[in-house]
């Protein structure tokens, strides 16, 4: 008798899941597995705030397996030896799971299918993007760079797919093999500061699919703006469910482009959220062709650059939210507390840290993974790249962010800063974008730089780099 496991990963849903969808279909019993592995030590590992969401979302599957009969088997260990023992254990003749593309993953993957395929057909699928990274390839068989060809060359192949319904059925095992309980894959912090930050959320395949609807119902038609704007709900915040797979980048690309036949007049709208949508899957189609850019600049005269030095002060300061720069520091705020910034101050924050401060884009980068709950890993590098100017398509070095004017063009009233920096909250909109200055009495820290020094300074060091 046929006994498929399936491994999930970072595809935590029943609809529109290849792998699972395949074992439903062809093998007679079905035992759905994931397993916390602790021992990669690579940067594709969960900061705190993910592992959060990957707790409540683990739960959110095993609830809606076991309306169904079935239920999440939770192991703990490397990934490999897990296997091994729930095959020894099941006697499954079938392995399945859907991949992951950065380096780690993809070493460790081609690692297992190499060391079990004697033993069980091993089968592995696309559930993350809407087309593979080695499908999408300029004429002479070399990957893109920048985004706009990509983008267009992307729509060529189709963007909208048949979309797999979620099984009918699940078939069942004779017998359930033992599972760990959740609480003890001690995802959750032993000081509960999550509890707050998760009150802003509703996490799993239901709850993803809702915030599109209420998206798409709601602020779509009005996105190629309002999603400037961090003082409003004017984006989608479908980023973590998409970092876990609680929804695929098929559904919502399908989804939308329904939407947009039903109602042509969001086509504006909807046609930016769509090319939002094809920015996440630059960002994993570069880091499969150029891996290195885990840690290294694509732009390789980058490596040269001259970055400040003993800058931990400064780096805490700016972790903290407490800069002195308003917009800046709300943002800062919205992370710690929420798990998630606006995409507009992502970009300021990240431009103050790299071009004001002068901190290499590693440290923000690693900041960032550790606390938003969508830690995308590819996402994470190409904005941190594309802000600092050393990766595709990225910024030139000369745009460097002003936060003061940002803040004026995109939270004119203050609101934003208001909610966040609550010491600025009396301050009148035509003010409080701008640093406090000595002695003007405001609780609030003076700037830790001077905005048009520092950007000289930036200035004259890429220009050392730029032949």
């Amino acid at each position: 008798m046929t006994c498929a496991l399936v491994w999930f990963r970072q595809d935590l849903r029943l609809a529109d899941n290849p792998a699972w969808w395949e074992a439903c279909c062809s093998c007679a019993q079905v035992i759905p597995v994931f397993i916390d592995d602790p021992t990669p030590t690579s940067v594709s590992q969960l900061g705190a705030a993910s592992r959060v969401w990957l707790h409540h979302s683990l739960a959110s599957l095993d609830k809606a397996l076991q309306a169904q009969g079935s239920r999440l088997i939770l192991r703990q260990g490397s990934a490999l030896a897990v296997l091994q023992t729930l095959i020894q254990e099941t006697g499954a003749t079938h392995l399945f799971w859907n991949r992951c593309y950065d380096p780690a993953s993809l070493a460790r993957d081609k690692q297992i299918k190499a060391t079990l395929k004697n033993e069980l057909l091993v089968q592995s699928f696309n559930a993350a993007l809407l087309r593979e990274p080695w499908q999408v390839l300029k004429h002479d068989g070399q990957p893109y760079k920048v985004y706009t060809p990509f983008w267009k060359a992307l729509l060529k192949t189709g963007i909208t797919q048949e979309l797999l319904p979620e099984p009918h059925t699940i078939p069942k095992p004779s017998q359930w093999p033992n599972s760990i309980a959740l609480k003890d894959l001690q995802l959750l912090p032993k000081m509960r500061w999550d509890q707050e930050m998760m009150q802003t959320w509703q996490v799993g395949e239901l709850a993803a699919l809702k915030r599109l609807t209420d998206f798409l119902e709601g602020a779509v038609a009005a996105y190629k703006t309002a999603r400037d704007q961090p003082a409003i709900l004017g984006t989608s915040r479908l980023s973590p469910h998409l970092h876990f797979g609680e929804i695929s980048p098929r559904q919502i690309a399908f989804l939308t482009q329904q939407y947009l036949a039903e109602h042509p007049e969001s086509s504006i709208g909807v046609q930016h959220f769509l090319q939002e949508i094809a920015w996440r899957e630059f960002a994993w189609y570069l880091l499969y062709h150029f891996p290195q850019t885990v840690t290294e600049p694509l732009d390789q005269r980058f490596k040269n650059f001259q970055w400040e030095e003993g800058y931990e002060v400064q780096l805490q300061r700016w972790q903290q939210g407490q800069t002195g720069i308003p917009l800046v520091d709300a943002g800062m705020r919205e992370l710690w507390q929420t798990g998630w910034m606006h995409n507009r101050v992502r970009m300021i924050v990240a431009s103050f840290l790299t071009k004001n401060l002068l901190i290499p884009w590693q440290a923000g980068e690693a900041w960032f993974r550790d606390t938003l709950v969508d830690a995308d890993l590819a996402n994470n590098i190409l904005g941190w790249q594309w802000v600092a100017g050393c990766g595709a398509d990225a910024a030139p070095y000369f745009r460097i962010f002003n936060p003061i004017l940002q803040g004026e063009k995109f939270d004119p009233q203050g609101d934003y800063v208001r909610t966040w920096v609550p010491e600025l909250a009396g301050r009148a909109a035509k003010e409080i974008h701008h640093p406090r200055v000595l002695g003007d009495g405001w609780k609030y820290p003076l700037p830790i730089t001077d905005l048009a020094l520092s950007r000289q300074l930036a200035l004259e060091r890429y220009a050392q780099i730029k032949t």
